[in-house]
Formats: structure tokens, sequence, C-alpha cells
């Protein structure tokens, strides 16, 4: 003789299996648009980013066309997908240093290599990929709107680099300076692109020779002689950005 359950027994095991399936379900997708991320990036490597059609992309990911563009509307938003993997990769590599270090040019130094550590697989398409990413127009451009949230996401890492650190700086260059470091790291990664040296050892050294400059100079920030430049500095950054 079975076992007779409540009914809300019987509404608990329900649950449970409309549960179930539905984390299952979103486990599946995930994967999938994971698939399409990562297939669109081979291929973009391969045929260049021009020649690669929505279409392609669906057939070597083994999805139809209809599935593909359910996750993403175009190439522009693969890429967008692309740069928040890439972002998300940079936050949690970051946190060896940020975790133990308070000291400003160790946590600096290590959020840049960091950076430079999980963009290197990605050298070869960057080379091929970085004239449509340059051009101002371009949604694809770190400064678009559309690049919004990994940008906000990267200065936000800077953020916890100033805010995490023993600096003693002037109140208002240090609101501004999160954003200073960012763009300084775009630097970083423009030389990076161009840098055909073995395993980019001179992006990684480009990295450790600037950094203690910086350091220095963001240390000077505070010096009587100093101080009027760094808030005329502070002016003219918040003018441009209005």
């Amino acid at each position: 003789m079975g076992v007779r359950l409540s009914r809300d027994e019987r509404d608990g095991v329900a649950g449970f299996r409309l549960a179930s399936v539905t984390e299952l379900k979103a486990v599946k997708s995930e994967q999938t648009r994971s698939l399409i991320v990562m297939t669109a990036l081979r291929l973009f490597r391969e045929r260049g980013y021009e020649a690669t059609t929505m279409r392609a992309i669906a057939k070597e990911a083994g999805v139809s066309v209809g599935n593909a563009y359910y996750y993403f509307g175009s190439k522009e938003e693969l890429i967008q997908a692309y740069y928040d993997e890439l972002q998300d990769e940079h936050v949690a590599a970051c946190r060896a240093v940020l975790d133990v270090e308070t000291a400003f040019a160790p946590r600096l130094h290590g959020v840049l290599k960091a950076r430079v550590d999980t963009m290197v697989p990605y050298h070869e398409f960057a080379g091929k990929f970085f004239k449509f990413a340059a051009e101002p127009t371009s949604p694809l451009n770190p400064f678009s709107a559309e690049s919004g949230p990994a940008r906000e996401s990267a200065v936000k890492v800077y953020r916890e680099v100033v805010d995490g650190s023993d600096l003693k700086i002037d109140k208002e260059f240090r609101a501004e300076l999160p954003e200073l470091l960012w763009i300084y790291s775009m630097g970083i990664v423009l030389y990076w692109v161009h840098d055909s040296s073995p395993g980019c050892r001179k992006t990684y050294l480009l990295v450790e020779r600037t950094v203690p400059l910086v350091n220095r100079m963001v240390s000077m920030s505070r010096m009587p002689g100093f101080k009027s430049v760094t808030r005329e500095l502070v002016g003219i950054i918040r003018e441009v950005r209005a």
C-alpha cells in the first residue's frame, strides 16, 4: 500500500520539482549563451569580424539562427558580452592582491597585471578587432554608451584600489582618481594590442615601470606646490565630463 501524502506535502514536492526544472533550464540557457560567445570569438579570430555572420556563428555553435538572435540581437551585442565576461574575469583575478595589500602602488600594479593576464588569451583577436573598437561612433568603443556597464565595472575596480589603500590625498582628487586610473589602464591596453613581444613581455614591463611613476605623481599631489595644480586638474575633468 502506497504512502499517502497530505496536500501540503504534495504541493511541496511539486514546488521542488518545478524549482529543479527552472534551475536546470537556467543552467542550460547560460551554457548556450556562453557557447555562442566563445564560438563567435573563435570565428572572429579565424575569419575576421566583418566576414563573420550571425548565421555562421549559429551553425558553428550548433544552434538555430533564431536561437542565436534570442540571446544576442547583433554581433555588437556579442562583443559587449565578451567585454562583460572579460571584466568579470578581471574582477575575480584582482582579489588576490586587493584582499591583502594596503599600499597603493602594489594594489595598482596587481590590478594592472591581472588585467593583462586576463587579456593575453585574446591577443590575436584583439589585434584584428581593434579597428572596429577604435571607431569613435562605434558601440564597441570602450567609451560608448553601450560599453557603459563594462566601463563602470572597470572604474569600480580602480575605486577599490584607491579606497582600500593608505593614500592620503585631497578628497576631491581622490574622487576623480579611479577614472583617471582607468584611462591610464586603457593606455596599457592600447599598447598591449600592438605588443608583438613573446607573451606580451613588453606590456608587463610597461606596467612594472610606470606604476612607480604614477604612485609618485599621485603622492606629490598633496605637496603644497602641487595642490593648486591638482585642483585645477579636477576642475578640468569635471568641466569636460559635464
